[in-house]
């Protein structure tokens, strides 16, 4: 499946920073987003408006492909009080490869710029990205890609039986040959 990110450079009232990167929204990529200049499966970002408090910025390109061993990871999102993607983004310094050309003079009008790299839906996979390194930031599924996900988790989770362990009391005493 393919997906857009919705990324949102947000003005701030802050003395050391005047703005920050955050996605806002993924969506399903049925062909509507491709631009006739770049129709490839490269991440390719374009600038969509620009309001008072910031600016958006659409990126397609991304695949979604789930596996039956990350299954683990997929039910801990699902079950999770609020289940999401998670998109993992760079700031990059060299955005002539990620900006169509008719929005690349507006990028570069900044230092750097967030290109995101990669979208999950498994906790542990974003987990893994975090321990990396990685920034990491999470966008609300949508009722319909819940819905999805559920459906996947269901048939592919199985949680591995518990094993009892022992307590240490009953494993015997440890002691050292006689001498």
């Amino acid at each position: 499946m393919r997906f857009a990110v919705l990324m949102r450079k947000q003005n701030v009232n802050n003395p050391w920073i005047t703005f920050q990167w955050a996605p806002q929204e993924v969506f399903p990529d049925f062909g509507q987003f491709a631009s006739p200049v770049n129709q490839s499966n490269q991440i390719t970002g374009q600038f969509l408006d620009c309001d008072s408090e910031g600016e958006s910025w659409l990126f397609t390109g991304f695949e979604l492909n789930l596996f039956p061993d990350e299954a683990e990871g997929y039910y801990l999102n699902i079950s999770s009080a609020r289940p999401c993607w998670f998109v993992m983004w760079r700031l990059e310094d060299d955005i002539n490869r990620y900006v169509d050309s008719q929005s690349i003079d507006r990028a570069q009008s900044g230092l750097q710029f967030a290109v995101p790299h990669r979208i999950c839906v498994s906790y542990n996979e974003a987990a893994r990205l975090l321990d990396g390194g990685e920034s990491v930031d999470s966008v609300l599924l949508s009722d319909e890609h819940a819905t999805w996900l559920q459906e996947y988790v269901n048939e592919h989770y199985h949680p591995e039986a518990k094993k009892r362990h022992r307590p240490e009391s009953f494993k015997g005493a440890e002691r050292p040959g006689d001498i």
